[in-house]
């Protein structure tokens, strides 16, 4: 099946307005004559050469046609049978399934299909160059920085640590404050804050993982965002579809990588960006 041709969607005001607006068919297809065919999950361990520490990442990702939606999840925390509630199960049944992570793939996949990053989505294409993880890791992170403007002094939420991201930050001369479930350090010794809602006032932007979404602080962020007016950008490989229907009511930006990821091949690759200022990598 071919996505039926649409105009950009307008933005939604929270995540489960989105969701109904599926489940009522507001996008295509009624999500219960959609079935997943494929369910499964991407582990990783990484050190990059020159880094000090190292860490891991686990993705669920479930096929629908030629879409594939993602959702990351903290390593170990899934439980393996869930790949297989949703193997043969249609999407409006997984967009009521009891696992988040499940829920926020399915939505993706659905609407990865139906508005897939296009044009005619809103999205601007940025190609990755093939390189070393390290190598792309960083492309990533100028053209994910780039998205909040070229505004020196501002103070950056950063939720989600990625050194790559931080290095961007530093060298546009942003301050930021390192927000991560994880804690620790970042590569340049700062203290890594658990809790990103409390360091919401001491900041002026916000740059946000799609994680946000599986662990449910996504909505927090936004609403914070939107009431006090502040850039909110979203770097996703989690929800790749589903952040972009926000930006206007919240999100500022996004950029969104659907699977498979930039650490999973060496060749070029490409991410897509809605919104924000634009001017590609500095």
């Amino acid at each position: 099946m071919t996505a039926r041709p649409l105009t950009v969607a307008p933005p939604c005001f929270s995540y489960e307005e989105l969701a109904d607006r599926v489940l009522d068919g507001a996008f295509g297809p009624d999500p219960r004559t959609q079935r997943i065919a494929v369910a499964f999950t991407t582990r990783q361990a990484v050190r990059h050469d020159g880094r000090s520490g190292g860490y891991r990442n686990e993705v669920l990702s479930l096929r629908l046609g030629e879409a594939v939606g993602s959702c990351a999840v903290e390593p170990g925390a899934l439980p393996d049978e869930a790949i297989d509630t949703c193997v043969g199960a249609d999407v409006a049944r997984l967009l009521r399934h009891e696992l988040t992570p499940v829920r926020v793939a399915a939505l993706d996949a659905y609407l990865l299909r139906m508005l897939p990053h296009t044009s005619a989505s809103g999205a601007r294409p940025q190609p990755l160059a093939a390189g070393t993880s390290l190598e792309k890791s960083r492309a990533r992170a100028e053209a994910v920085t780039g998205l909040l403007g070229p505004e020196p002094g501002r103070t950056v939420l950063v939720v989600g640590v990625v050194n790559s991201l931080l290095e961007s930050l530093r060298s546009r001369g942003l301050g930021y404050v390192a927000c991560d479930l994880k804690g620790g350090t970042t590569e340049w010794g700062e203290p890594v804050a658990t809790d990103a809602l409390a360091k919401l006032d001491r900041c002026d932007a916000v740059l946000a993982s799609g994680m946000t979404l599986g662990n449910g602080t996504f909505e927090p962020l936004r609403e914070h965002a939107l009431r006090h007016g502040k850039p909110l950008v979203m770097f996703a490989q989690t929800g790749s579809a589903i952040l972009p229907r926000f930006v206007g009511t919240g999100v500022t930006a996004v950029c969104a990588e659907p699977y498979p990821f930039f650490w999973l091949d060496g060749g070029p690759g490409l991410i897509h960006c809605y919104g924000g200022h634009y001017g590609g990598p500095a």
